[in-house]
C-alpha cells in the first residue's frame, strides 16, 4: 500500500509494508520529492531514530536507469549545459 500527497514544496509518497507471507514487516518508507532532490526516510526499529538518505536529481535519474540495466558499470551521458 502507498499514499501520495502533494504539499506546497514537495510530493510525499509513503510506502506501507503490508508484508509477504512469512516475512517480517518493515517500517514505513517516506519519500519526499523536492525540486532539487529526493529525501528517503525510514525509522530504524532498533534505535527508533529516522534514517535519512538524500539523492540529487542526477542520482535519481541514474537509479531509474539502473533498474532496467544488467550487471555492470555505467555512465549516463548528459547534454552539456549552455
Amino acid at each position: 500500500m502507498f499514499t501520495i500527497e502533494h504539499e506546497f514544496d514537495a510530493t510525499v509518497i509513503t510506502l506501507v509494508d503490508e508484508g509477504d507471507q512469512g516475512m517480517p514487516l518493515q517500517e514505513d518508507v517516506i519519500i519526499e520529492a523536492f525540486e532539487d532532490c529526493v529525501v528517503i526516510r525510514q525509522v530504524d526499529e532498533m534505535t527508533d531514530e529516522p534514517q535519512i538518505i538524500t539523492l540529487s536529481m542526477a542520482q535519481l535519474r541514474d537509479l531509474a536507469a539502473a533498474l532496467d540495466l544488467p550487471e555492470g558499470s555505467y555512465r549516463i551521458e548528459r547534454p552539456a549545459k549552455p
